[in-house]
């Protein structure tokens, strides 16, 4: 019965997780406020109502690193979007890199922002679109507030204006929403304290009325540099905020290094979220297009050509009927695909579920039409596949599943929505306590309670419980190690330059720096890591010296009576983990400078007492030890 229940709880759990993480592509209607739509016009034959824009975001131009990353920026500027031809261009932060040769430090590099600029300028990109440029992270490094020389941000990108802003295009069939979620800190630490964004409430007001007037418009786009799990956020949440929104288009997170190469999700609410590949390394941008209000996208990679997106019928996955007019699908009369290509294009073939329907052809510039009757798709899911070839001889495939019932499910992956619909700060901050809280409760537990005999040949786990007694009892090591976990909750953890020139505070549950509070997040993250990767090794190898003390061995003697490998495996670990700590130390002075290193208990400190403690491990006098030593000494003879 026990083995079942537990097969059900953990059923159940799974389901729960699943549901929550891998929402449906077309949610359920009624949860957000419906604008009105009208079946027609349906998508034909004519190059009408359609409307293209491209995202690309994390350029991180560098005075250091990766030469060809700025001179690629510009051929994209100046032959890609000559060739897309786009009515905007979204530039979602992250513009400059900002880190020192060494990659530990972090800077406003004016270089790096003249750069950006002469590109824009020598491209003439600006005249050619509408091009929004908006700030990361990176463009926000040690700048202590927004009217400082240093916000080159204002001096240098195209945009110039801090702040969320709700920018109105318009067009001769309605007028399309784009509210930009600027949650940047001001003031601006070093890396890597603020990886996270923040919005206050203040700011989250703001936002709600440029929502509110959105509502107009027959689309609101949000878009913004930090994906919303990586946003804190006052009640009701910035998700809600943007609930009546289509999408949310992001950046940030770079493809997680390459283990989540597609990051898209929907919100419970149908808005989806769609984080874009970084320039910096993998050279991403997106092209989006808004056909007879719906919306297709395509995440597409620098000089592959030639370019394909599917307008109609559109993909279910990313569908929404809370945001969209679906129902106009079932109305259409022809397929269409915008074709991009700096070479012309000789053919545009289409395939529905592996059968040929025939070749599109060009309305106007960059549209292609087919001619097909919905009516034979009406049921259940079918795939679309549209391959193009240019006169160069190069050829593109791009397809997608679609439905005309709105009853239908398909999931998102697991792992990209738990990334993007999890509030990692949240987690961060039960993390930490749960750790913390196990580690004090451990020390509490066995300093208090009663210390059992021990029998004939104690196993593994009888010698750890009963090197714990050993260590908690042992008023030294207790005391320290309490004294560690509670003051990695309270104490602050360094004092030093935050921001050049501003003398700040960091804490696990946030940053003073420059007359204001950013609470913890990031912090939380970095807590953790020391938690898990410094002091539970630090007891533990406590324990273990103190047990082989009791067994009547010193530093010497130890080595020669146990297994030899053993003991080296365990010393060596040790040392790793200490040479980490060192580390740190180093990593501190060059971010934070040389007052940081020597006023930072939780590193150049800790470096200190963890070599003291060590020590005395292995020179405490053999009476502190008596009782222990009898002990194991009866229980060996025995």
């Amino acid at each position: 019965m026990l083995k079942l229940a537990v097969g059900l709880l953990t059923a159940a759990a799974v389901a729960l997780l699943l549901d929550w993480y891998a929402p449906d592509g077309a949610p359920p209607p009624g949860r957000v406020r419906r604008r009105h739509r009208a079946l027609q016009p349906a998508p034909g034959a004519e190059a009408a109502n359609l409307l293209w824009v491209v995202q690309v975001s994390d350029i991180h131009i560098s005075r250091f690193r990766d030469p060809r990353r700025a001179p690629d920026f510009e051929k994209f500027c100046s032959e890609t979007i000559d060739v897309i031809q786009p009515a905007l261009v979204l530039v979602t932060g992250d513009l400059t890199d900002a880190k020192t040769r060494d990659k530990l430090g972090s800077d406003q590099l004016e270089v790096e922002w003249k750069t950006y600029q002469a590109i824009l300028k020598r491209s003439r990109v600006m005249e050619k679109t509408k091009w929004i440029d908006i700030k990361g992270n990176h463009d926000s490094f040690n700048i202590p507030h927004l009217d400082s020389v240093r916000n080159y941000y204002r001096k240098y990108s195209a945009w110039h204006k801090d702040g969320s802003f709700h920018y109105i295009h318009t067009t001769s069939f309605g007028n399309y929403s784009f509210i930009c979620v600027d949650a940047t800190l001001s003031p601006g630490p070093k890396r890597p304290y603020n990886f996270f964004g923040i919005l206050n409430m203040n700011q989250m007001k703001e936002l709600s009325l440029m929502a509110s007037e959105s509502l107009h418009s027959n689309h609101t786009i949000w878009f913004g540099h930090f994906p919303t799990s990586t946003i804190i956020s006052p009640t009701p949440g910035i998700r809600s905020l943007m609930s009546s929104a289509t999408a949310y288009l992001c950046g940030h997170l770079h493809t997680m290094g390459g283990l989540m190469p597609v990051l898209h999700s929907q919100h419970r609410g149908g808005t989806l979220e769609l984080e874009l590949g970084d320039w910096m390394d993998n050279r991403r941008y997106r092209l989006l297009a808004f056909d007879h209000d719906l919306l297709s996208f395509a995440d597409l990679n620098f000089e592959e050509w030639p370019i394909v997106l599917i307008t109609n019928p559109k993909s279910f996955l990313y569908s929404s009927s809370a945001h969209e007019p679906l129902a106009k699908i079932l109305y259409s009369t022809h397929i269409r695909i915008l074709a991009f290509c700096p070479s012309v294009i000789i053919s545009v073939e289409v395939y529905i579920d592996g059968v040929h329907l025939g070749s599109a052809h060009q309305v106007s510039g960059p549209l292609y039409v087919l001619k097909w009757s919905p009516q034979n798709y009406s049921e259940g899911f079918h795939h679309i596949d549209v391959t193009v070839q240019d006169a160069s001889g190069r050829t593109s495939t791009r397809g997608h599943i679609f439905a005309m019932e709105e009853n239908l499910s398909l999931r998102f992956g697991f792992w990209p929505s738990l990334i993007l619909l999890t509030d990692h700060y949240v987690l961060a901050r039960v993390l930490f306590g749960l750790i913390v809280l196990t580690q004090i409760t451990l020390l509490l537990t066995f300093r208090y309670l009663q210390k059992p005999t021990l029998k004939e040949k104690p196993g593994l786990l009888t010698l750890t419980s009963y090197s714990l007694h050993v260590f908690s009892k042992t008023n030294t090591f207790y005391y320290s190690v309490l004294v560690l976990n509670l003051y990695t909750i309270l104490g602050p953890w360094f004092v030093g330059e935050l921001i050049d020139g501003h003398v700040g505070a960091c804490f696990s549950f946030g940053v003073f720096v420059g007359g204001s509070f950013l609470q913890g997040s990031m912090t939380f993250v970095v807590g953790i890591l020391q938690l898990l990767f410094f002091n539970l090794p630090l007891m533990a190898y406590l324990c273990w010296c103190l047990l082989l003390r009791c067994q009547g061995h010193s530093f010497l003697s130890h080595i020669r009576h146990i297994r030899h490998p053993v003991a080296v495996l365990v010393h060596l670990a040790m040392l790793l983990v200490l040479t980490w700590q060192i580390y740190s130390c180093y990593f501190l002075h060059r971010t934070y400078g040389t007052l940081a290193f020597f006023l930072s208990p939780m590193r150049t400190w800790l470096v200190v007492l963890t070599s003291a403690l060590i020590y005395k491990t292995w020179t405490i006098k053999s009476s502190e030890l008596r009782t222990y030593i009898a002990e194991i000494k009866n229980c060996q003879s025995s």
